[in-house]
């Protein structure tokens, strides 16, 4: 049996498909489905069984000896989220008891880190996982703040012996792809911008206040979703892989390309109109994210990332201008 949290989410709901393919057997998808269309992110798998968040425990106890694998990826993910006891509740308490179960159990444990751990970036975007390099990290919101403590607590609990027999942290970066049309504001760019072209309208970016960046010249690490699926199953298949590692392409490109990527895929020229960044982001907002992706290759990764050109292609085409946009 193998466990995705978050499987109804964006993310996950592409790993549990990409599972489904590769791996089969029973996968449990652990989520929340709401009152909206989350629900079609998961539509046309097959299951084993789909738990609530307060269940999952109680339903690890049932199955022990059962669950090979847990890939957690469920997480109060937004950035802009100011709750910071809800966050802790969720994204620190939760995963340290999620460690310490699959560390009795012999369970292999995947979870999702995040870019955000890295802050504005001034200390650089090295996976380093010792303890002095994780120490020099400051993030810039309570997201990034909590997968960076527990990160730093995942290393030393490693160190002390305390451990699944896998472990593996996935700083994941800028990830774009089908199924995350839940998301709202915190959809990326290529899914909020497609429809608007499509309807005759301009992307709309954001100015920059940084003297090094124009506007529409911000710079992210943007990855297609499927390159992450890739990287999970091939950790699936490589058994003494540990530690937290980045996922990104290592490459990093600007909004304004992102934006040239649709107008291509659409076959239209480009129309691009600059608008003011909300105070609200402008103190936390990275201008720049690029993964060093060494460490992931060192331990043996062989496959290569898709371009942005190439995703935002496979994107827009094959879902956000299809009838059915859900893979």
């Amino acid at each position: 049996m193998i466990i995705v949290t978050g499987g109804a989410g964006f993310i996950g709901s592409n790993l549990v498909a990409g599972l489904e393919e590769a791996v089969g057997g029973d996968i449990v998808v652990v989520d929340r489905l709401g009152t909206d269309d989350k629900w079609r992110n998961i539509a046309k798998r097959d299951l084993a069984a789909i738990v609530p968040p307060e269940d999952f425990f109680d339903f690890l106890e049932r199955h022990r000896g059962d669950v090979e694998t847990i890939f957690h990826l469920g997480a109060i993910s937004a950035t802009t989220e100011r709750d910071a006891d809800l966050i802790v509740r969720e994204n620190i308490t939760l995963p340290l008891r999620l460690w310490h179960w699959c560390a009795e159990n012999r369970t292999r444990l995947i979870y999702a880190s995040s870019a955000a751990t890295y802050g504005d970036g001034s200390a650089g975007f090295d996976d380093d996982d010792s303890p002095e390099g994780l120490a020099t990290l400051q993030p810039m919101n309570a997201y990034g703040w909590s997968k960076h403590a527990f990160d730093r607590r995942a290393i030393r609990l490693a160190a002390a012996g305390v451990h699944p027999p896998q472990w593996v942290g996935l700083k994941f970066f800028n990830v774009y792809g089908p199924n995350e049309y839940h998301k709202g504001s915190m959809k990326s760019v290529v899914a909020q911008i497609t429809p608007k072209i499509v309807a005759g309208e301009s992307a709309k970016l954001f100015t920059s206040h940084h003297p090094d960046y124009p506007d529409g010249g911000q710079l992210r690490d943007f990855v297609y979703v499927d390159d992450c699926v890739r990287v999970m199953l091939w950790l699936l298949e490589s058994r003494n892989v540990n530690g937290v590692y980045n996922l990104g392409t290592g490459s990093a490109r600007s909004f304004a390309d992102l934006a040239r990527a649709v107008f291509a895929a659409l076959g239209q020229e480009e129309r691009i109109e600059f608008v003011e960044m909300p105070e609200a982001i402008r103190d936390r907002y990275q201008y720049f994210t690029q993964a060093r992706m060494d460490r992931l290759r060192e331990a043996g990764y062989p496959d290569q990332f898709t371009t942005l050109e190439e995703g935002v292609r496979r994107y827009v085409k094959g879902f956000l201008t299809s009838d059915d946009p859900y893979r």
